[in-house]
């Protein structure tokens, strides 16, 4: 990226202009959901991927108007990853657990399930925290799995499609 561009994240909204969506539990509260395409580089293949990423501002009414912001706005600051032992949320820790892709396996350190969040920051330069997870064969075994799956759905497409030509 050209060092003159500025990192900046799309404020999403309700569909009717207004960025600002009161939470449906408690009008004081509400959230301003944000969103950014980031190029990652995967930390196990070094494989670059654009990755779209969405985060949740939540807070009080008055304080998320006060930015003054509106749907579809272009405003400048990053969404990060943030990745810890401890749940983000205690009412309902199982909300933000980390899974491997598709498989449906939680991803584990230790034994303990790492918890994922996006953030969102005013400050570009603020780095991902990220927990490394330890239950790389139950992955593998369950992508082998998925693959067979698919594998065999593939092949059983194809004689049901074979059936009756000649």
């Amino acid at each position: 990226m050209n060092q003159s561009e500025k990192i900046t994240a799309t404020v999403k909204g309700d569909g009717t202009g207004n960025a600002v969506i009161p939470s449906t539990n408690n009008p004081k509260y509400g959230y301003i959901k944000v969103a950014q395409v980031r190029t990652d580089i995967d930390e196990e293949t070094g494989f670059a991927k654009m990755r779209p990423m969405t985060a949740l501002i939540p807070g009080e009414i008055p304080a998320l108007k006060s930015f003054g912001w509106k749907e579809g706005q272009e405003v400048e600051g990053k969404i990060y990853v943030k990745e810890q032992l401890k749940p983000f949320n205690t009412k309902d820790p199982e909300k933000d657990i980390k899974q491997a892709g598709e498989t449906g396996v939680n991803c584990t350190l230790n034994g303990f399930p790492i918890y994922r969040k996006h953030f969102f920051s005013k400050n570009v330069n603020v780095e991902d925290i990220r927990l490394q997870h330890d239950n790389t064969e139950e992955i593998k075994e369950a992508y082998a799995t998925i693959k067979a799956q698919k594998e065999a759905e593939a092949k059983k497409e194809a004689e049901t499609a074979g059936i009756g030509k000649m």
